[in-house]
């Protein structure tokens, strides 16, 4: 169903490839957007390795939400690495594709899982601290979505493969 990457030789292991997803801060969305476009959108992701999915959070309305509830197949990439090296032609670069279902995480069990993710990764310890106290004021208002991954791959440049 999905295809086989090209250049198996710059292919990451998925160990190495979710470590890079677990550190980076920014991730892209595409879906199928208004009359057939694609429509990409920069997310805040925490990545659950051992349940497969990414989690991000938004807004109750908007482009992405109607387009998820349309079409719940959706790709992201998350970039790692970006070098560009002018003098040689090329990008020293290491990235993610993924392919998989989104869904409006309804359970609050999941709900509360993901927003514990995110919590963790992008506030300091006084914000974890107040984790309940926001879980009552903010979460009532955000929709949280995970995209349960189907396909995941890892690559890096050609160089990069070659300094191991």
């Amino acid at each position: 169903m999905f295809r086989e990457m090209r250049r198996k030789k710059q292919q990451l292991s998925p160990e190495e490839t979710i470590a890079f997803i677990d550190r980076a801060t920014c991730a892209v969305i595409g879906v199928s957007g208004d009359d057939g476009y694609p429509y990409t959108f920069p997310i805040s992701h925490a990545y659950d390795a051992e349940a497969g999915k990414l989690y991000f959070h938004s807004a109750r309305g908007g482009h992405k939400i109607d387009a998820i509830t349309k079409e719940a197949k959706v790709s992201f990439c998350v970039v790692d690495k970006d070098d560009v090296a002018p003098a040689e032609y090329t990008t020293y670069f290491r990235s993610a594709i993924g392919f998989g279902r989104a869904y409006f995480v309804e359970d609050e069990t999941e709900r509360l899982h993901a927003f514990k993710l995110l919590a963790e990764k992008f506030c300091n310890q006084e914000a974890v601290g107040r984790f309940a106290e926001v879980m009552k004021s903010d979460a009532p208002q955000a929709v949280i979505v995970a995209v349960a991954v189907e396909h995941l791959t890892g690559k890096e440049a050609i160089e990069l493969t070659q300094q191991r």
